[in-house]
This record gives C-alpha cells, sequence and structure tokens, in this order.
C-alpha cells in the first residue's frame, strides 16, 4: 500500500507539537510493516533544511489566486527517516523560518495543499491513500472530489487525523477566489459559522475522520469549539486510534541526551544521576521530588495555573518539592512564570523556549511529569514520562485519561485529578510527596510504566486496516 502523508509537521524536519512527533513516527512504522509511506511538509527555512541535501523531483508553477508562484518539490536524499520525505518549497511563501503565526497562513498552507495536488496530479500512478492532518491540510478531501482541474484523482481513498479540534483554519469569504475552480454548487461543504473551516470541511469529505485517541473522541461530542454537532452527524465514519511513540527514539537505554543511560535493570542509578545533573544545572535539592512540566505555556495546557500551583505548593511544602518548567507561548505565562522564580527563593526554575535535549534529560531526571491540560486530544509526553521512568501527574481528559491509571488503582502508574484548578493540583503534589516518600511504593509504581507498551505497532496496524477497509 502506498500511503502519502501531508502535513505542515514532521520531527525532526520541522515540529511544534505533537503533531510532528506522529507524522515523524507512524509512516516509518507504516513502511516497517511492509508499506511504502512517505510524508510531504513545506520547505522551511530551518535548520533541517540547511543541514540536509535533496534532490529535485518536481518543478512547477501555479495560480494562488491572482498570484503566480514557482515551486519546487524537494526529495531528501539519505532516507534517514525511514521513509520518503519531500518538502514543498515556494518562495515568497514558504520560505520561513518557523512554521505558524504568520500574518499570511492562510495563503501559505492554501498554496502547500495546491502544490501537493498539482504535483500528484502529474503522477504516473496515484497513491492508495492519501492521509491529511489536521486543518492545514484540510482543503484537500474536498478538492479531490470537486476542484476541476484534479478530477483524475477523485477516487484516491482520503483519511482525515483531527490532532487539535481547537485550531480549524477559518477564513473569510472574502478569500473563496484563492482556491482552485471546482463545481460551486458544492460551496456548502467548505461552510461552517458563516466562514470557509478546512478542518470542517475536511470532517465532512474526507472518507474516515480519526482522532488521535479514543478519549477525544468521545469529548469532541460535547466540545470541539462549535463543530459539536458536524461531529455527531459525521460519527459514523470516525473512530479513534490512541497515538504510539517512537521506541527507538524515546529510549533510556540508548538515549544519546542523557547523561547515563539505564533501563528496568538500572533505573534507580540511571534516575538518580540524570536528576543530580539537572539538579546542579538549575540549582535545585536533588534530594527532594523533582516536579517537572514540559510543553507549550498555553491555557489548553494549564500552563496559566503553574504560577499559582508553584507558589502555593512552597508555601505550603516549604523545602519538600522542586519544581521545574520547560516551555515558550503566551508572553504573559512566561512573564508570570519568571516572576515566580524572581519571588521565590528555593524549589523552583523555569527554562523559556524550546530544547529538545532539555526535554529529555528532564523527563529522565524528573520523579514527575505535570499536565494540568484543559485539553489534551491524545498527549505523548505522558508517554514519554512513563517509559524514563516518570511519573505522570495528569488531569482527566482526553488521552491522558485513556493512558493513565491513578497509582491508587490496580496497575496504577499515575496520579490522575479532575480540574484543571489551582486546588486540584496542588492536592495531587501532596498525593506525589506522600509516594515519593514510600520509596518501595515508588519503585513498584516507575517500574511498572516503564513496563507499559506505548510503541506505535498496534497503532500503525489500526491505521492500516482502516486504509484497507476504505476501498
Amino acid at each position: 500500500m502506498e500511503i502519502l502523508h501531508i502535513s505542515a509537521e514532521c520531527y525532526p524536519v520541522a515540529k511544534v507539537g505533537g503533531l510532528g512527533d506522529v507524522v515523524g513516527a507512524l509512516p516509518k512504522y507504516q513502511h516497517q510493516l511492509g508499506n511504502f509511506a512517505k510524508v510531504v511538509v513545506p520547505a522551511y527555512r530551518n535548520k533541517y533544511y540547511h543541514t540536509h541535501e535533496f534532490d529535485v523531483v518536481h518543478q512547477a508553477g501555479m495560480w494562488l489566486g491572482h498570484d503566480w508562484y514557482h515551486f519546487n518539490v524537494l526529495k531528501e536524499r539519505s532516507n534517514e527517516l525511514g521513509f520518503d520525505l519531500y518538502l514543498v518549497d515556494i518562495p515568497g511563501l514558504l520560505d520561513t523560518p518557523g512554521v505558524y503565526g504568520y500574518p499570511n497562513d492562510t495563503e501559505r498552507f492554501l498554496a502547500f495543499q495546491i502544490a501537493v495536488l498539482d504535483w500528484i496530479n502529474e503522477w504516473q500512478h496515484q497513491p492508495d491513500v492519501i492521509h491529511c492532518h489536521d486543518h492545514h491540510t484540510g482543503l484537500i478531501p474536498f478538492l479531490l472530489s470537486y476542484g476541476y482541474k484534479y478530477e483524475r484523482l477523485k477516487k484516491i481513498p482520503t483519511a482525515l487525523t483531527i490532532h487539535n479540534a481547537q485550531y480549524q483554519g477559518q477564513f473569510g469569504w472574502d478569500k473563496l477566489y484563492l482556491i482552485p475552480s471546482f463545481d460551486l454548487w458544492k460551496s456548502g461543504l467548505l461552510d461552517w459559522g458563516g466562514a470557509i473551516n478546512p478542518l470542517a470541511s475536511a470532517i465532512k469529505c474526507a472518507w474516515r475522520v480519526t482522532t488521535v485517541s479514543p478519549g477525544y473522541l468521545e469529548e469532541l461530542f460535547s466540545n470541539a469549539n462549535g463543530l459539536e454537532s458536524l461531529i455527531s452527524h459525521e460519527k459514523a465514519k470516525m473512530v479513534g486510534i490512541l497515538n504510539g511513540i517512537d521506541t527507538l527514539v524515546w529510549d533510556p537505554a540508548t538515549d544519546h541526551m542523557l547523561t547515563l543511560n539505564y533501563d528496568l535493570d538500572t533505573i534507580k542509578e540511571g534516575k538518580q544521576e540524570n536528576k543530580q545533573q539537572l539538579c546542579e544545572r538549575f540549582g535545585l535539592d536533588v534530594s527532594l521530588p523533582l516536579i517537572s512540566f514540559i510543553g507549550r505555556l498555553v491555557g489548553d495546557k494549564g500552563a496559566d495555573l503553574l504560577p499559582e500551583i508553584i507558589g502555593r505548593s512552597l508555601h505550603e511544602l516549604p523545602g519538600e518539592v522542586n519544581f521545574l518548567v520547560l516551555g515558550s507561548g503566551d508572553p504573559h505565562i512566561e512573564w508570570s512564570l519568571q516572576q515566580t522564580r524572581s519571588l521565590v527563593s528555593y524549589g523552583f526554575n523555569v527554562h523559556i523556549g524550546y530544547d529538545e535535549s532539555l526535554s529529555h534529560q528532564i523527563y529522565a531526571g524528573s520523579d514527575y511529569l505535570l499536565m494540568p491540560s484543559r485539553v489534551e486530544p491524545c498527549g505523548l509526553n505522558q508517554m514519554y514520562a512513563l517509559r524514563y521512568g516518570t511519573i505522570p501527574m495528569v488531569r482527566s481528559t482526553g488521552g491522558l485519561k485513556d493512558t493513565v491509571i491513578d497509582f491508587g488503582d490496580k496497575d496504577g502508574v499515575g496520579i490522575r485529578f479532575n480540574q484543571a484548578s489551582v486546588w486540584d493540583v496542588c492536592y495531587s503534589v501532596k498525593r506525589a510527596l506522600e509516594l515519593y516518600n514510600d520509596a518501595a511504593h515508588l519503585e513498584e509504581v516507575r517500574l511498572r510504566g516503564m513496563n507499559i507498551d506505548h510503541s506505535w505497532d498496534s497503532s500503525a496496524q489500526r491505521y492500516l486496516d482502516m486504509y484497507s477497509s476504505m476501498k
């Protein structure tokens, strides 16, 4: 089976969040199962672009409304990722250092989708499946079905994976002219709430729709940022498939970013050595439990709660617990965390920014990973934490609920709480401290978490089974 994944992110090419991790791993596992998986992403001008070699496999031009753009399709030479990687280079639109956050993002990702379809339209064969990821590729199922110049491609099965329904890519009807010609009687398939909504259109037009966990699919029926009725209407073609993690990249026994590698037999020594290095770097007491947060500093992740959680916990438990935060995002949350750091004399530090190597060190050196998310479609961080013997502290939502059982229950591997509130999290911090002081129980919970198989093997096969059902 030939599968073409189209996405705005793919680790290590370009990553902002979990979308990048998924698109960087799922195709590799599908390839290992005997399929021909390919990935297409924009050619951002980032470190990956400048440090790898590419062959130009296609050159053409395209209209975006009234503007003409030249574009190239580049193929990465080494195949180091375990699948064929293609970058779409559109000078003047996609040649940005970052992925998102530009005033012309609508035009950038529209052009990306048009270029990809124009390229596929020139192939001598057709892929068996086109798999679109999030709203940045959401117009592809519609254009394949109703775009005049893609008539020969309309029978290619399409799948959409919703990684986060909070982001839908809406834009006004005044930009309709940017979309290649299509049957205007089908305009309603683009519309949701009076705007052109790429995510809604993809839900309507894709042959199958997946979410990144069963729990998240259930939540979308009541909390999908305005798409609840649409998701209920299309539920017959929707399925929740839990994400996996790349266990070759995320393996404490071989991870070159760690101070000391470890496995199930050497976890005590390994985590202690990594914790020692981490605490020395950030001025924390290595004898105390270390609770860390890794992620985007935004409201969806509950990051706005962190300053008060940290301040209250250090006040109520003086000299008993440490906190460490790694992330970037909302400037106000960044400022609040830095203010908190300046106001407390012990027990907390923060690193504003994205640092892949440091994140691996934190997973290895922390005792707990805090995820007070308001929305968490799947969550990969808790799976990374379990893999590294770090106990996740999570809100019972989405994929967190699917993957973390409270340590107070049978086969428990983490700490769960119900509300994204300061009070509920602070209570969980006290539970974490109690568990930390029970060394035998702590080790039991850690080892149980490390033994869980969260690899992509079974999930990749579920996607393949879904593709087969689409024919």
